[in-house]
């Protein structure tokens, strides 16, 4: 099969993004230096926030992924200045004096998951909030019922309307501080409750909160810009209430506030698995080491060597000659667990090894849609009644397969990596949800893949 050296070929189709795809010719072993971009799970946080501030701020390492550009378009929608800064695309001043509107646009609530933070930061902001219900991928029911209690709890009422059964609206007089204990440890619940407490009365107590690197960025933010919130990446967090969020200098004050999103661990643990399936030898820079402890233990058991370089910032991985994959068990568990999120990646890995594997899947009920995608390219993997039996020494072989969601669109691409010949993925707008230029990044180390994009109309 001949290389593939564009992004430009054309295919037709009626709807220019659902038609678009990934084209990969497997077999080549990924070697060189990639670099891991802001984290998306982070920066979706991070961006509702800033509307809680009272100065303007930059935000940099934000990456450049659909879900970043919808929360982006929300923020302008909702009055918000945005201004993009340099020519990387990552880093942008974004100031809310002007926001006085607290309708999240239906239509960009419905494509993302994390939607749902502008409810607590609008909460937060001006004591009011309405927001669709959020959407993103299917990987099975949403509930937002610990976020509503946490609101409930700060003094929120929800005001119920039979006219959209899809449409959460929230009002409060005063927020006030108080206990709020989660019922069950929710990321999206906790960073919520973050939002609506640090501009409360009083002082919120979180207790049995999620721990993930992205709610202790979250607060770090907070913290930087004049929060009090102590107890971030625990089960307890404390939250003091501020009146006002103007970082050291106070409201009016020339200073420009900078922060930075933290790496990706879910895109570095990807790199990590793509470098590994494919026994190539790559250097994965920009990460934070202690992150990525979980995957990177997963994968010794596996039989990948790893080196974490912390002075600089990097993940060594490679796959020594004639070493043969070993089975791993999996169990998907909150930070500092094994991550669901890296779950369908691991899977592909272990559709190699020498023997069986097992998965359980904690988190999600339906994350494994993308098993019946690998069962086309002669994975072979049983579900089973809480997870998965994956049968290894597989001869992975390329097709045309379907991004389902995310992380599965990601699993993809790096069994299209492993594979022998051709993969084609489509539904890519999945991936493009949570990765930067996964494309050209991977190029950038040796994979033969492009993006094709139908003709324009």
């Amino acid at each position: 099969m001949s290389a593939i050296k564009t992004e430009s070929l054309i295919i037709r189709g009626e709807n220019n993004v659902e038609m678009q795809k990934f084209v990969i010719n497997g077999g080549n072993p990924l070697k060189g230096d990639i670099w891991v971009s802001g984290a998306k799970n982070s920066a979706v946080a991070i961006l509702p926030a800033v509307l809680l501030l009272d100065v303007p701020c930059i935000i940099e390492n934000v990456p450049d992924i659909s879900d970043v550009k919808i929360c982006l378009k929300i923020l302008k929608g909702l009055g918000a200045d945005v201004r993009p800064i340099g020519d990387k695309g990552d880093t942008y001043w974004i100031s809310c004096k002007k926001v006085s509107d607290y309708y999240v646009p239906y239509e960009e609530a419905k494509k993302m998951r994390a939607s749902y933070y502008f409810l607590g930061a609008l909460l937060g902001r001006c004591g009011n909030a309405w927001a669709a219900m959020p959407g993103g991928c299917p990987l099975g029911a949403r509930p937002i019922d610990q976020h509503l209690k946490a609101f409930e709890i700060l003094g929120a009422k929800q005001i119920i309307s039979d006219k959209a059964s899809d449409i959460v609206e929230l009002h409060a007089e005063q927020l006030q501080g108080d206990v709020i204990s989660m019922d069950v440890v929710s990321v999206g619940a906790t960073m919520n409750a973050i939002l609506a407490a640090v501009k409360a009365k009083g002082t919120t107590i979180i207790e049995n909160a999620a721990k993930e690197p992205h709610i202790v960025d979250l607060a770090n933010f907070l913290n930087y810009m004049g929060a009090r919130i102590k107890g971030a990446g625990t089960d307890t967090i404390k939250i003091k209430g501020v009146d006002k969020l103007a970082g050291n200098a106070g409201e009016g004050s020339a200073v420009d506030y900078r922060y930075p999103v933290v790496p990706d661990q879910i895109e570095a643990g990807t790199f990590m698995i793509a470098a590994a399936v494919t026994r190539g030898d790559v250097f994965i820079k920009g990460v934070i080491p202690k992150h990525l402890e979980a995957i990177t233990a997963k994968l010794r058991d596996a039989g990948v060597n790893v080196e974490e370089l912390e002075d600089e910032d990097t993940v060594h991985v490679f796959v020594k000659e004639n070493v043969l994959f070993q089975p791993v068990n999996i169990k998907t568990e909150p930070y500092p667990g094994f991550p669901t999120d890296m779950q369908p990646q691991m899977a592909v890995l272990l559709t190699l090894a020498d023997g069986q594997s097992t998965i359980t899947e904690n988190v999600w009920e339906d994350r494994f849609r993308y098993v019946k995608e690998l069962a086309k390219m002669s994975a072979k993997i049983d579900i089973t009644q809480n997870g998965a039996l994956v049968h290894g020494s597989a001869n992975l072989q390329g097709a045309d397969v379907e991004a389902c969601d995310l992380r599965a669109g990601a699993a993809m691409i790096i069994a299209g990596l492993a594979a022998n010949g051709q993969t084609s993925i489509t539904d890519i707008r999945h991936i493009e949800r949570g990765y930067a230029d996964i494309a050209g990044k991977l190029r950038g180390i040796g994979a033969d893949i492009a993006k094709i994009s139908p003709e324009k109309d």
